[in-house]
């Protein structure tokens, strides 16, 4: 029943804000929702650890002539996604506190819609509800970075929507194509998926859909070219949502369907996968140290590492996919956090270009000291959360091979190098014109901070509690392989 109230409590919240009118009873209804929305999550998490790794399952017919029916739950992996996702939607709602958004009901409202959709695609287990939730998902995303983005949000905006959009059809092709092969009567519930009888060519087909909408979503070198753009234009929030949950979810996909459903194709054209994941973390890499712009820079960090995640996906190991899953998690609270950061310098300085900044590290040291901690965790830095994962992620690829490990290992070096580089060049020096009067964290903006820094350090230093929970679910995904 937790998994249905997930989905309906934010639901219901995004509606009631519609009706309210009073900007700043907006945004503590909507930051106080979210709370709730987070408890509610813990409990899950609680519930699913004292009963022996139990599913929430929740099942109810909706279309039962069409073998379609409402069934949500939680195994290891989607819970750590659902934890993720309400843990950040707080964050972001209070963050966004300082800016003065036109129609803020509506703003807020699309906030919390898109947290159910996102939500709903972590707990489907049906796959036309997956499918569903998936579409949902697109539609805030959309109206926060139309109506709310920077210059030139119309045509990006469309550009993300027309390249995520087509992807999904094809995905629909595939549901519906592997509804009609599952055992008789027909059923789109996972398991009946995972059981369609497939032959190698019909696998290669239904891996390639599958792929090009995850591989879009996520993305993967060379589906990527909405990215930057987007997440340069949108809203500070819009692009902690798309950076920090929504790319999960493609993600997720791959774990969720493409290996049980085409784990033939999905051993077949892994290396393809793979050498492509790794010419995207060269590629954005080396892009992102050319840079001006702090967003623009930490958007092609992004493209980066998901691309190491991706290509841990897909070696296909217990080490890498352990190391894919607890990497979405750090990966979303990082970049959360590197957003915020550059969001906050902006309001304060009116640019977020590298070479116009500089020495606000003597002007706001508690700025400084929060975005070098968030850095260290986004460039792997041992105790951080962002090693635990690239350590694994790196250790399976060299099981799967060594060449592939050493090439991908060069994430690290770069995002050191434009990281730190960008560091250097924006908090330490001399200040600039623009700087000279920066002011520090207030006690709200510090407050944003401490619960991103204490992930930071707990998946750095513990990172056992959230291994344990996706270990027997990524073992049971692998098995399909055997």
């Amino acid at each position: 029943m937790l998994t249905v109230i997930l989905i309906l409590f934010p639901l219901a919240l995004s509606l009631i804000l519609l009706a309210i009118r009073q900007e700043k009873a907006i945004r503590q209804f909507a930051l106080a929702g979210s709370l709730i929305e987070f408890g509610v999550a813990v409990a899950a998490f609680i519930q699913y650890k004292t009963s022996c790794h139990c599913n929430l399952l929740f099942s109810a017919d909706w279309l039962a002539t069409l073998g379609v029916s409402l069934r949500f739950g939680m195994d290891g992996i989607s819970l750590l996604m659902v934890m993720l996702t309400t843990f950040l939607v707080p964050v972001i709602i209070l963050s966004s506190f300082n800016h003065a958004y036109e129609r803020p009901s509506a703003f807020y409202s699309l906030i919390l819609l898109m947290e159910m959709a996102l939500v709903g695609v972590f707990v489907a287990f049906d796959g036309l509800i997956f499918y569903i939730f998936w579409e949902l998902a697109l539609i805030p995303a959309y109206f926060i970075c139309a109506v709310w983005g920077g210059n030139d949000r119309i045509r990006i905006t469309f550009k993300f929507f027309i390249f995520t959009f087509v992807g999904s059809l094809f995905m629909l092709v595939a549901l519906i194509y592997l509804y009609f092969r599952t055992p008789f009567p027909h059923s789109f519930d996972f398991q009946s998926l995972y059981s369609a009888t497939l032959t190698p060519v019909e696998q290669a087909w239904i891996f390639a859909a599958f792929f090009l909408a995850f591989a879009i979503k996520i993305p993967i070198f060379p589906l990527h070219t909405w990215q930057p753009d987007t997440y340069t234009v949108a809203p500070a929030a819009g692009s902690m949502l798309l950076a920090g949950i929504m790319l999960k979810m493609g993600i997720y996909g791959m774990i969720r369907w493409m290996i049980p459903i085409c784990h033939q194709a999905v051993q077949q054209f892994a290396p393809v996968v793979i050498i492509l994941s790794i010419t995207g973390i060269i590629y954005a890499s080396v892009i992102a140290i050319r840079q001006s712009d702090m967003k623009r820079l930490v958007a092609y960090s992004s493209i980066a590492h998901v691309g190491l995640i991706a290509a841990g996906v897909f070696a296909l190991t217990p080490w890498a996919m352990e190391g894919a899953v607890i990497q979405m998690v750090s990966h979303g609270i990082n970049i959360v956090g590197l957003f915020i950061v550059i969001d906050l310098i902006e309001q304060r300085t009116g640019s977020r270009t590298i070479g116009e900044l500089g020495g606000i590290a003597l002007k706001a040291p508690r700025l400084a000291a929060v975005f070098m901690i968030i850095l260290l965790g986004s460039i792997a830095l041992p105790l951080t959360n962002g090693f635990t994962g690239e350590f694994l992620l790196l250790l399976g690829l060299f099981e799967y091979s060594k060449i592939f490990a050493a090439i991908a290992g060069v994430t690290i070096i770069f995002s050191a190098v434009y990281m730190l580089w960008m560091y250097q060049r924006t908090m330490l020096g001399k200040t600039s014109e623009a700087t000279e009067k920066i002011s520090d964290l207030s006690l709200a903006e510090t407050v944003i901070f401490i619960p991103l820094v204490i992930m930071i350090f707990w998946i750095g230093i513990f990172p056992g509690l959230f291994l344990d929970i996706a270990l027997p679910d990524v073992m049971q995904i692998l098995n399909f392989i055997k």
